[in-house]
């Protein structure tokens, strides 16, 4: 790829604070990833790349890298996040009353407008005008949409980013005993996991059907992610004013327990399947970088 992007890179890296050791990982990782997303847009025109990892595994920054290093090529690329599609906590609230108390808490499976994202999705390739929403998650509720981010299309690539993007269902089966604290006492039933499980096979594979390359950030076990969660967490802190409510630590334990199953069930079922998958280490320092080719 060109050079056209290393500037812009730099000034990434200045502002978000990654230091120059960071410059090895963009060129180990995500520059081999651009390539090989540039020569598939290429082809396929408005090409969905969904790039998947647990809390805080750093989507955020590799995508913003990706954007850098694709736009320097000539294009014209849009991000869209799973978190920005979760259901306004008034809807929540209404799902928490009307299914079960535990979707009141955003994160899982049937806690997005999956019908918003397959409209945005849909609507990016094209030559228009469009809106995309945006979440603010220190007041856990949808920006109102006079302030969603707009963007011309057609896109050339569009990259969706989140935790649970293109995950699978698990079988029926599995669900039975519970894996933490938060469903042995708060779901005993299996309700609300079966809840959550009928979603993921249901609407949401409609949704990631979409894909047509598959990136997979993959921690080295789920017992890191409550403390990466917990860096996302300072860092959200420090941009507040005190006027938003930002997690405690014990909270985080707890909202993590949301993500567990899913999370655990990824790490042993996706690898094989994602396109390319970046290891990371228990730092989220990237590892090692694996491209299928297919």
């Amino acid at each position: 790829m060109s050079g056209k992007a290393d500037a812009a890179i730099a000034d990434f890296m200045t502002r978000e604070k990654l230091g120059p050791r960071f410059a090895e990982t963009v060129a180990r990782v995500y520059r081999p990833l651009a390539v090989r997303i540039e020569s598939l847009a290429r082809t396929h025109p408005g090409l969905i790349v969904g790039f998947c990892g647990s809390q805080g595994s750093g989507k955020s920054t590799g995508v913003a890298l990706l954007k850098i290093l694709l736009e320097a090529e000539g294009l014209r690329t849009a991000t869209l996040s799973i978190d920005d599609l979760y259901l306004s906590k008034e809807a929540r609230q209404k799902l928490a009353e009307e299914v079960h108390p535990l979707l009141a808490t955003r994160g899982p499976p049937g806690t997005h407008d999956v019908a918003l994202g397959e409209e945005v999705l849909n609507a990016l390739p094209k030559s228009q005008a469009v809106s995309i929403p945006r979440f603010d998650k220190a007041r856990d509720t949808r920006m109102d949409p006079s302030k969603w981010d707009q963007f011309q299309g057609p896109a050339d690539v569009i990259l969706f980013e989140g935790w649970c993007v293109d995950a699978r269902p698990q079988p029926p089966e599995a669900l039975a005993e519970p894996v933490n604290a938060l469903e042995r006492n708060s779901d005993p039933d299996g309700r609300w996991r079966a809840y959550v499980n009928d979603a993921l096979a249901g609407p949401y594979q409609h949704l990631f059907g979409r894909i047509g390359f598959l990136v997979f950030l993959a921690a080295p076990s789920f017992e890191v992610v409550a403390g990466w969660r917990k860096e996302q967490e300072a860092k959200l802190r420090a941009r507040t004013d005190g006027s938003s409510h930002v997690m405690s630590d014990d909270e985080i334990d707890r909202f993590v327990q949301f993500y567990e199953r899913l999370t655990r069930f990824m790490l042993t079922e996706m690898p094989s399947r994602a396109d390319a998958v970046v290891h990371l280490g228990a730092n989220r320092e990237p590892l090692e970088l694996d491209i299928h080719i297919r």
